[in-house]
């Protein structure tokens, strides 16, 4: 199979050197700055996953992946707040036309929020009563509407799916019905400004909600063919791709003007140096080849008759997670061949290793992933809903 080298979104060109000198400033001010989020969004890179019909891009999967990447190669909480944006974007495929285009109208829209089912949903009559308050509010701050998951109580009892689970929807809110809670102290990702966020008692209308497991997308593009927990497994891959390709870039600059005191060779003419730096862009490019062979065999099953498989869907998962685990192992190789200059918060490297092992620790990305795909390897009866 012949790899693509899918291109980003134009936009990025111009302002990926602008990201990339703000990152000090991204990281102090613990969020994204606005006029920043405001670029991004009228380049439109907030609705790559949005439908045309609603004046998204409606990008293949793999351009998504590359815009992200190469956005997250100046700076991951940048690259991790679009990809946040970008695949909460993907409701607007789910929810009824009218709705949708009610939401979604701002072509300057920014969205966010949470799948996880931390909060709770009362049916009442055409609505949801909906509280909760949910982690990981990544870019908040900029958003007209947030997305919380929250599992779904009805007639005094937690509504079950046909497979036992209980049922849960992403709830759509307003921003002016969001309580925003400046919890965001991190290690990584700092500059994501993902702090909680909260609600209470607010009346969701039923159709402003999306299950991303039991709905069928109202678009019938091949995008929307594509899982949906994939898309958002991918997005991850390819920030964590962007910062750990950045993070060997720069120590290898940083090699070549290195030497020990009393050295007449740079510490790039090593022969130990130049071993590790082999092993890690093996492993880089290695783990990045099969992310796109995975998207590559996934779109042409979605184009050709719409249908993702199981096999398709697992090898998907299975190459978002790998590549995000070696992109932080690889990141860690670039931290430690840059010496102890790299312990210094100003220090790019630095912010590149914590960035890199914060991103793990998603659930999209996460050792249960190797679990859940392991299974269907092996051809074991599998609950694929979350694939």
């Amino acid at each position: 199979m012949t790899i693509p080298h899918p291109a980003p979104h134009p936009a990025v060109a111009a302002l990926a050197p602008v990201i990339a000198a703000r990152a000090e400033e991204i990281e102090a001010a613990r969020r994204l700055p606005a006029d920043l989020a405001a670029d991004l969004a009228a380049a439109g890179l907030f609705r790559m996953i949005v439908p045309r019909s609603l004046g998204g891009l409606e990008m293949p999967p793999a351009e998504v992946v590359a815009t992200i990447e190469a956005v997250a190669a100046a700076d991951a909480s940048t690259g991790w707040c679009l990809m946040i944006a970008a695949t909460t974007g993907l409701t607007s495929a789910y929810l009824p036309r009218a709705v949708a285009a009610e939401v979604f109208a701002d072509p300057k829209l920014i969205t966010g929020g949470v799948f996880a089912p931390m909060g709770k949903a009362i049916a009442e009559g055409d609505h949801y009563r909906v509280s909760g308050r949910w982690s990981w509010g990544s870019g908040t701050a900029n958003c007209s509407w947030i997305v919380g998951g929250a599992t779904i109580v009805e007639d005094g009892a937690v509504r079950l799916l046909a497979n036992g689970q209980p049922d849960h929807r992403m709830m759509i809110f307003p921003r002016d019905e969001v309580e925003l809670i400046d919890s965001w102290h991190s290690a990584g990702l700092k500059g994501t400004g993902s702090g909680d966020f909260a609600v209470k008692d607010v009346m969701v209308p039923r159709d402003r909600s999306v299950s991303l497991i039991v709905d069928t997308p109202v678009e019938t593009g091949p995008l929307y063919a594509f899982p949906a927990f994939g898309l958002l497994a991918l997005g991850i891959a390819g920030v964590a791709s962007g910062n750990a390709r950045s993070a060997l870039d720069e120590v290898k600059a940083a090699l070549a003007s290195k030497r020990a005191p009393g050295a007449k060779r740079s510490a790039a003419e090593r022969g130990a140096v130049q071993v590790e730096i082999a092993k890690a862009e093996a492993a880089l490019r290695a783990a990045r080849a099969l992310l796109y062979a995975s998207l590559t065999e996934a779109w042409a099953r979605a184009q050709s008759d719409g249908i993702i498989d199981t096999a398709t869907r697992a090898d998907l998962r299975l190459a978002a997670t790998h590549m995000t685990r070696t992109a932080a192992a690889v990141t860690r190789d670039a931290y430690d061949l840059g010496g102890g200059a790299a312990l210094y918060l100003s220090n790019p490297l630095q912010r590149r290793f914590r960035d890199a092992h914060a991103m793990t620790q998603h659930m999209m990305v996460g050792p249960a992933t190797y679990e859940l795909t392991g299974r269907v390897l092996l051809g074991l009866e599998t609950d694929a809903s979350t694939l």
